[in-house]
C-alpha cells in the first residue's frame, strides 16, 4: 500500500513537472520576443547589459536555491549535534564555504536589476516594461518551482527505491 502511494505521488509530481516545463517553454518564448524588442530599441552596450542580467538571473536563482538547500542541511546537522563544539565548528566552516562558493561564482559582479530597468524604461512603453517585469518574475518563479519539484521527485524516488529493497 505504501509503495502504491509513493508511486501515485511520483506520478503526480512527474505530471506537475511536465506542466511547469510547458510553462517554462512559454516563458522562454516571451523572453525571446522581449529580447528582440530590446535588441531593436536599445544601444548595443545596453542590450548586452540586458542579456547579461537575464543570463545572471537564472544562475543567481539556481545558486541561491542550492545555497538555501545546503544551509538547511547544515542547520539540521547542527540541531542533531547538540553541544558537540568540534562538529559545530565543522558545520560553521561548511556554511562559510557555501557562502564563499556563491560569491566566487560571480567574480565580475552581477548586473544590477535596477540598472537594467532604468535602461529599459528609457526605451519601452509602460506596457512593455510591465511585460519585462512579469517575465522576470515568472522566470524566477518557474525556476524555483522546477528546483523544488526535482528535489521532491528525487526524495520520493529514493524512498520508493529503499522501500522496494527492504521488502523480500
Amino acid at each position: 500500500e505504501l509503495i502504491s502511494s509513493l508511486r501515485s505521488k511520483l506520478q503526480a509530481l512527474w505530471e506537475e513537472r511536465e506542466l511547469i516545463l510547458s510553462e517554462a517553454r512559454e516563458c522562454a518564448e516571451r523572453g525571446e520576443e522581449l529580447e528582440a524588442t530590446v535588441r531593436d530599441v536599445c544601444k548595443p552596450n545596453e542590450f548586452e547589459r540586458y542579456m547579461m542580467f537575464i543570463g545572471d538571473l537564472e544562475k543567481v536563482v539556481s545558486l541561491l536555491l542550492c545555497l538555501s538547500s545546503r544551509l538547511a542541511r547544515v542547520q539540521n546537522a547542527m540541531r542533531r549535534i547538540d553541544g558537540n563544539t568540534d562538529a559545530e565548528e565543522k558545520v560553521s566552516e561548511k556554511r562559510a564555504g557555501s557562502v564563499t562558493c556563491f560569491v566566487r561564482s560571480f567574480p565580475g559582479g552581477l548586473c544590477s536589476p535596477r540598472l537594467v530597468s532604468g535602461i529599459l524604461a528609457k526605451y519601452l512603453t509602460d506596457q512593455q516594461l510591465q511585460d519585462y517585469r512579469r517575465f522576470v518574475q515568472v522566470k524566477t518563479s518557474l525556476l524555483m518551482e522546477q528546483k523544488d519539484l526535482e528535489e521532491q521527485i528525487k526524495f520520493f524516488e529514493e524512498q520508493l527505491e529503499n522501500l522496494e529493497k527492504s521488502i523480500p
